[in-house]
Formats: C-alpha cells, sequence, structure tokens
C-alpha cells in the first residue's frame, strides 16, 4: 500500500465512511473461516486416535516378547506353558523294610556294644585288641543284613538294597515280582532276592485262614475268640503284609513299565557292591585272624 493509499484510508477512518478493504465481499465469510477451521481440527483429532490405537496394544492380547525387553516381575511369575511339556511332579519314593528285621539289628548292636565296651575297658593281655577286631568285623555284617536291606520304589525304577549289593532295576526291564518262599524281582532275564521283604508263611496261613471265615459267613475271630477288630472291618478279607507290597510294587512295574499309562524310559540294569561294608568286615577279619594266631 502506498502512502497515499494509506493517507486515503485514514481520512474515511475519521470521516467514519467504511474502508473498500473491509466489504464482505473482499474478506472471509464467516461460515467458510468455521467450516475451515472445524476440517481441520476432525482431521488433526482423527490422526490423534490413529497414533494411539497403534501404540496401544488391543484389549486381552498378549503383547509379543521384544528380543531386547526384559522381563516384568509379573510375567516371571506367570507359568509359561507354550513350546515345553509341563514339569512332571516328584513324588518320593516308597520304601519298604523288615520291622522285625529292624529290631533285631539295633538289639544286637546294643548288646554286643555294651559287651564290648566292658572287654575293652576291663579286660586283660590281648583281649581289648581281639575285641576291637571282632567288632570291625561283626558290626559291619550286622548292619549289612538287619538295617541294611530296604527296597525303593519310585517313579523310573525299583532300587533292591541287599546286604551286599545294590540293584538298580528300571520298570520296563522288570519282567516279573513273585513270592513263593522268597520275594524276587526277575529282570533281563536274572533273578534278584528282595531281602526287605521276607515271606512268612505263618502270616499267609493266617490271612488264608480269616479270608475262608469271611467268604463263609462266619465271623472272624482272635486269639481264645478275643481280638475281634471293631467298625466291622473284621469282614473284610485280608492279605499278608509281604503279598501286600508285592502287589503294590506289581502295580507300578505295570504303570511305569512300556505298555504303562506312565511309561519311563528303559534303561540297563546295574549292580554295585557294597564296598562300605566288604572292606571293614574283611580288615576286622584279617586282624582277627592274625591276633588268634600269634597267640
Amino acid at each position: 500500500m502506498t502512502r497515499e493509499q494509506q493517507g486515503e484510508h485514514g481520512a474515511r477512518s475519521v470521516r467514519g465512511e467504511p474502508d473498500e478493504s473491509d466489504q464482505p465481499g473482499e474478506r472471509d465469510q464467516p461460515g467458510e473461516r468455521d467450516g475451515a477451521i472445524s476440517a481441520e481440527e476432525s482431521g488433526e483429532a482423527a490422526t490423534e486416535a490413529r497414533a494411539k490405537a497403534a501404540e496401544e496394544p488391543a484389549q486381552g492380547a498378549e503383547p509379543a516378547d521384544e528380543p531386547g525387553r526384559p522381563a516384568t516381575s509379573e510375567e516371571e511369575d506367570q507359568p509359561r506353558t507354550s513350546g515345553r511339556p509341563a514339569d512332571v511332579p516328584k513324588v518320593a519314593d516308597r520304601c519298604y523294610r523288615s520291622p522285625s528285621s529292624v529290631v533285631g539289628g539295633v538289639t544286637l548292636l546294643v548288646v554286643g556294644g555294651w559287651l564290648s565296651f566292658d572287654a575293652v575297658l576291663n579286660g586283660t593281655g590281648r583281649t581289648p585288641a581281639i575285641t576291637l577286631a571282632t567288632l570291625l568285623c561283626v558290626v559291619p555284617l550286622v548292619v549289612a543284613y538287619t538295617l541294611r536291606p530296604a527296597v525303593f520304589a519310585g517313579r523310573e525304577r525299583l532300587r533292591v538294597r541287599n546286604p551286599l549289593r545294590t540293584i538298580s532295576v528300571p520298570w520296563p526291564s522288570v519282567e516279573s515280582l513273585q513270592a513263593a518262599y522268597t520275594s524276587e524281582v526277575i529282570a533281563d532275564g536274572r533273578k534278584y532276592q528282595l531281602w526287605a521283604i521276607p515271606v512268612s508263611l505263618k502270616a499267609r496261613k493266617s490271612a488264608n485262614r480269616h479270608n475262608e471265615r469271611v467268604q463263609s459267613g462266619r465271623s472272624p475271630r482272635g486269639i481264645l475268640g478275643f481280638g475281634r477288630q471293631a467298625g466291622g472291618t473284621e469282614s473284610v478279607e485280608k492279605r499278608a503284609a509281604t503279598d501286600e507290597s508285592m502287589a503294590e510294587l506289581r502295580e507300578l512295574a505295570l504303570r511305569h513299565g512300556t505298555d504303562g499309562v506312565d511309561a519311563v524310559t528303559p534303561g540297563a540294569v546295574t549292580v554295585r557292591w557294597a564296598y562300605e561294608i566288604l572292606g571293614p568286615a574283611v580288615l576286622g577279619g584279617i586282624a582277627l585272624a592274625a591276633l588268634l594266631m600269634t597267640r
């Protein structure tokens, strides 16, 4: 705008005359200006909504694991089951022992220890040395044949701990478990005795007589008519402790065997000698023989 135009515009403003630039035809109409502003605002709102939807994951969907993102405490607490099998719960092995054998072994050790203690303290000459050599030879054998025998039935194998050997038999290798006069397991064509599950013919005959009375409808009796069980349990058939234990082992062998519902991986039968028993017993025997021969 030139100086002449500015002066003319100022004069018109003083006189109150409208300027040509202020005419409605030369400037934007209010409706057009508001429409342009609303269209622009709606476009910006739509853009912001699309950006926000792209940043936030959809509800109910789990976020994908990013290679460089560390796992949070909540993600670590949640178990992951996809892509790997569930962990098999560990169950404690069943243990079978002979109570009478344990009681007898403890009694022998207590009596032998008391007599040996007196002989070592009050003995004269070579008596203390002979007593100690005898203890070194006898105590391991007493422990081996009374306290050591045990049968452990786990999920994967049957572990038989006999006096001088420990046999580990995977369940698929078990061919049969039998208890005629002794309890035995047959695996890979070989027979292994179960020292921890002795067969009691007396207990088996007593159970058979009890079952015969139950089947015939007669009331089972105890010694001299006494000893009847309360609660009506005397009318239930029973088995000897050995037969009950062998039945449980057969059930485990069928369950974890090759064709069982919970089959385990096959393996070889392993046998380990109990050198912790054989070593002291042999040394004690040699020492005792040497002392007796040089008297």
